[in-house]
């Protein structure tokens, strides 16, 4: 049976692409058309395996798609407008010059509207019982602006695909076992940005190739398809909002804090901060569990590297070690250690596997531009953290007083141990899993009508036995 099936679907496939070449045979006179005035126009190799993976992988996922029906279908139809308009760019980049930067950008604005659309589809199906499939789209589709990418478009998309994963393996997990369609529907659609990946590498494997000769790429040029134009991704968020400096606790619409301040000075936050900072090495003879005899000083010896000095029983007590400040990649872990008043900490050249973990920091503020891997922050009081993209979770452990603004999206934020806590979402972050254990004043703060609506997270519960099991609820203290 499961060969028949194999059978039938390549004979699918066999046929779609029959269908595409008839097509082309009966194309009007438009851009990225291949009849020009009844005369066949050669195509340059980069539009034709262009068009074979329209014809293969595209067309799997909109019958997959289809399958499925209702907003899922809606999506791919919207997707595939957005693939057949960027088929259009590259064949005109395969027979004109690359025009000036304004120019580009103006021929570039359709398929960044294209993408736009698709990922406000998302926002407005919040409801969709395929959310999951919707969010797995909207968040790999920005792997279409790869055209404007340089000199690493490849990874680029690869960067895109490995967005949808989180998404997709939600919806692999709920419909593995019980719905096929949504298995295939997966496959297919990764499968799309994995031959994209191998077309770039193939034909434009440093940037998008424009021809040598011919006139240069206008506007003009590029009159939109039946469908509508297409898409790179949309512009990067705003920067963050000026909070307040210490808001009073009753005042849900102001709890802003003033450790984010300082990040609206724009790229102006970055001077000065081009160094790294290094624990200072400790010796043998300042090492306690070496020497008990400074134990009952309640410190540790300062020792040089000639000689050694052990406190008198009547000398005072030495001042505890102070640690020199550390921000540094090690590995794929960017250290951030015992910052203190540090209001213009900045780490941007960052990779989806790093890491970040910020410990001991105090009255300090972190930005962390790009998409990384997570963050920890650990033992931190006073601590603003702005980031634009977690893959995996942000954790947040024995901390006082930390202010956490996402720009982007993250699945999950994990609040243990520790006391205050105020998270600020993004519009894209919306559908966060927030878990929270041994905490107090955790506060989630909701963007609303162009401000914040503060809500915080119950710290006290009942529990009762209702004759089978425990059930426990959260209560709310009147007064």
């Amino acid at each position: 049976m499961a060969e028949i099936e194999s059978l039938v679907e390549r004979l699918e496939m066999a046929v779609v692409r029959l269908e595409t070449v008839s097509s082309k045979l009966h194309e009007s006179a438009l851009p990225g058309g291949d009849i020009v005035n009844g005369v066949n126009e050669d195509l340059a190799p980069c539009v034709e395996d262009y068009d074979a993976l329209l014809s293969v992988a595209v067309a799997e996922y909109l019958k997959n798609s289809k399958a499925i029906g209702e907003d899922v279908e809606k999506h791919a139809e919207m997707v595939n407008a957005a693939l057949q308009a960027q088929r259009g760019f590259v064949k005109l980049a395969s027979t004109h010059q690359q025009p000036p930067e304004a120019d580009l950008a103006a021929l570039l604005r359709p398929i960044s509207v294209k993408i736009q659309e698709i990922q406000n589809f998302r926002e407005k199906n919040r409801g969709s019982k395929m959310f999951n499939h919707l969010s797995a789209v909207s968040e790999s589709i920005p792997a279409l602006g790869w055209i404007a990418v340089a000199p690493k478009p490849g990874p680029y998309v690869k960067e895109m695909n490995d967005s949808a994963t989180f998404y997709t393996n939600r919806v692999l997990k709920d419909y593995k076992d019980n719905d096929k369609r949504h298995v295939d529907w997966v496959r297919s659609y990764l499968q799309i940005w994995t031959e994209l990946q191998a077309y770039i590498k193939e034909h434009h494997t440093t940037g998008l190739v424009w021809s040598k000769s011919g006139p240069f790429a206008s506007v003009s040029l590029m009159a939109p398809p039946a469908d509508g134009p297409s898409p790179p991704p949309p512009p990067p968020p705003g920067p963050p909002p000026i909070f307040e400096a210490d808001p009073p606790k009753n005042n849900s619409s102001t709890i802003h804090s003033a450790l984010f301040a300082e990040l609206n000075q724009g790229e102006a936050i970055t001077r000065g901060k081009d160094r790294k900072y290094w624990l200072r090495h400790v010796l043998d003879g300042q090492k306690t569990h070496k020497n008990p005899e400074l134990r009952s000083q309640g410190g540790v010896a300062h020792q040089s590297p000639t000689k050694s000095h052990t406190p008198s029983p009547t000398s005072p007590k030495a001042p505890p070690q102070s640690h020199s400040p550390v921000l540094e990649l090690e590995g794929k872990k960017w250290r951030v250690e015992y910052q203190d008043h540090a209001n213009s900490l900045v780490i941007s050249e960052t990779e989806l596997k790093h890491v970040v973990y910020a410990f001991k920091c105090s009255n300090s503020t972190l930005q962390i531009k790009g998409k990384i891997n997570s963050i920890i922050v650990d033992n931190c009081k006073k601590l603003g953290l702005v980031f634009d993209n977690v893959v995996g979770i942000v954790e947040v452990i024995n901390s006082r007083d930390v202010q956490i603004q996402v720009m982007g999206k993250v699945p999950t934020i994990s609040v243990n141990k520790t006391e205050g806590c105020h998270i600020y979402l993004s519009e894209e972050s919306l559908d966060c899993e927030i878990v929270s254990a041994k905490t107090s004043e955790v506060n989630i703060l909701v963007p609303q009508d162009g401000d914040y609506k503060e809500f915080p997270v119950p710290e006290q519960y009942k529990t009762v036995w209702d004759g089978s099991k425990l059930v426990t609820e959260p209560t709310e203290m009147a007064g």
